[in-house]
């Protein structure tokens, strides 16, 4: 075999279909931007390859739904531009009792919702009951709120079943977005305990917005493009930009298509190759490190498996993959290795080392487990292009290398729905997919990743069929570490992250760098640990 040649053929046939894929987009698509006396005022146009699944606080679980949201419902907290600290948002003020189980927060009574409303406690009670009984994709965030109580309409009082150290930064969530309880509730909205089946707002959601951010929701066309605008009634500062477009734009060549013609202003997901090939001087180019993460996934309990995923199977998989080829391949070595699926600069992050490639040490494993002569894996992952990643590229690439150790993948690239349904439904044996934080704090990556009861991937992993991947150490660990502050809960969270790479569910392959791709005259762009990319930061000249 000749790795690197094949690796080239690849690249160089992805090419020339994006290409040409560009060549159609840019021939149709033509929006005012930049650059003219004329244009002065249109709308900010950001190409980009939208996966939101939903406009709801409550529904919603995805990148583009953290821009979104965070531009359109303020939340509690805020966290500020160096991504660690916590700062008032609606609440101007917050403290906690001495086991810090209490947490009382103060509004501020300058606040309103975008219909010129006030933010009371009632729809901080009302949103974070929502959250938690929709029981959607970040319900886990409230997962350890004993009851949330509202002494008077601009005190919310949240008591805690154990000490959290991440709970105040959980809050600056997107998916934590106040809501106006009022003009939900009118139009279908329920936060009571049966509000899984009852809530029926989320279809006026998707042309409707009530928070009280700095954008209100213009028009949303799936598939095609998202519009925001203003809110004139906004009570902090007042955004700079009237109007942002997010035009559906699907791979990272037809996105530099539509910046270099002028069709668009800012694009999110560029590749460093091709941005290394950006020679338009109207066209800007950035990167810095970012706490994104790729990864695959294993899952033993999947149905119809031709052979148990046991702990000397994945350590093989695991042990098989060629990750620095792959960083070098999709992100032109623009990215980073973690040791474990919790970022670098993270409590607990950065610990250890990641796991090494070694063909023989894989051959002696497949051949401990009985199976030296291999089998045949499914492998269904989402067709897209993430943090500048080419998810078909790259499994390509990991295709070539189980090989090695005579494990055969059959590829299925599907759209983001297909994969979430199958994925959450009999399991995928073999996948890849990506994770961004939510809000700086390391316990998400544990309720979302650890092998234990409740977590996503726990379910998604098949652990009721395999209950045996339950790790009886891992919620005492966490336990640990949200009771211990400063540098006593990193170290917890450093054990922890250990016990997260050993189970060899979740094998990260690359943090890649973030792209920021821009048209001449935008400033403001900046990656957020909460929020993906903060619009009320970006200016136009």
């Amino acid at each position: 075999m000749q790795p690197k040649r094949l690796d080239n053929r690849i690249v160089s046939t992805h090419r020339r279909t994006l290409i040409s894929a560009a060549t159609m987009l840019a021939s149709v698509v033509a929006f005012p931007t930049l650059g003219s006396a004329e244009n002065a005022g249109k709308p900010i146009v950001i190409a980009r390859d939208m996966d939101l699944n939903s406009l709801d606080p409550s529904r919603a679980f995805c990148d583009t739904c953290q821009i979104y949201l965070s531009s359109v419902y303020d939340r509690l907290v805020d966290l500020s531009p160096d991504n660690k600290s916590i700062v008032p948002m609606l609440a101007k003020e917050w403290s906690a009792n001495g086991d810090a189980k209490v947490l009382t927060f103060k509004l501020d009574p300058k606040a309103k919702f975008s219909d010129g409303s006030p933010v009371e406690a009632k729809d901080v009670k009302w949103t974070l009951e929502r959250l938690r009984n929709i029981k959607g994709g970040m319900a886990y965030l409230l997962d350890n709120v004993k009851s949330i109580e509202t002494p008077d309409k601009e005190t919310v009082v949240l008591t805690l079943t154990a000490p959290n150290s991440d709970f105040v930064g959980s809050l600056t969530a997107p998916y934590a977005g106040i809501i106006n309880s009022d003009a939900v509730a009118e139009h279908g909205g329920d936060a009571g305990a049966e509000a899984s089946s009852k809530d029926n707002a989320e279809q006026w959601l998707l042309a409707n917005s009530a928070g009280a951010g700095p954008y209100v929701l213009e028009s949303y066309s799936p598939n095609h493009e998202l519009r925001l605008k203003r809110n004139d009634n906004y009570w902090g500062r007042k955004p700079p930009v009237e109007k942002f477009v997010f035009l559906q734009t699907k791979d990272a060549v037809s996105q530099t298509q539509l910046l270099e013609n002028g069709s668009a202003d800012i694009a999110m997901q560029v590749d460093p190759t091709t941005a290394k090939a950006i020679n338009n001087e109207n066209v800007v180019v950035e990167t810095a490190p970012s706490f994104n993460m790729v990864y695959v996934a294993i899952s033993p309990g999947a149905k119809n498996l031709p052979h148990p995923l046991d702990a000397k199977i994945r350590e093989a998989i695991a042990s098989a993959i060629d990750y620095d080829g792959i960083i070098d391949l999709t992100v032109d070595g623009k990215g980073k290795r973690l040791p474990a699926p919790i970022p670098n600069g993270f409590p607990g992050g950065g610990i250890g080392e990641p796991i090494k490639h070694d063909v023989e040490k894989a051959k002696a494993l497949m051949q401990e487990a009985g199976a030296a002569d291999g089998f045949t894996l499914t492998a269904t992952y989402p067709n897209v292009n993430q943090y500048g990643v080419d998810y078909t590229l790259m499994m390509q690439k990991i295709q070539q290398d189980l090989v090695e150790i005579n494990i055969q993948l059959e590829l299925q690239p599907v759209e983001f729905s297909v994969w979430r349904e199958k994925v959450n439904g009999d399991g995928i044996p073999l996948t890849a997919v990506f994770f961004a934080p939510d809000y700086y704090g390391s316990s998400q990556y544990a309720q979302y990743f650890a092998m234990m009861d409740g977590t996503v991937w726990y379910k998604r992993a098949g652990g009721k069929n395999v209950p045996s991947l339950a790790n009886p150490e891992t919620p005492k660990l966490l336990a640990a570490a949200l009771a211990a502050q400063g540098e006593k809960s990193s170290e917890l969270f450093g054990k922890l992250a250990g016990v997260l790479a050993n189970d060899r569910i979740i094998l990260p392959i690359v943090s890649p760098d973030a792209v920021f791709v821009s048209r001449k005259g935008i400033r403001g762009l900046r990656f957020s640990a909460c929020c993906n990319m903060v619009l009320s930061d970006i200016q136009a000249e």
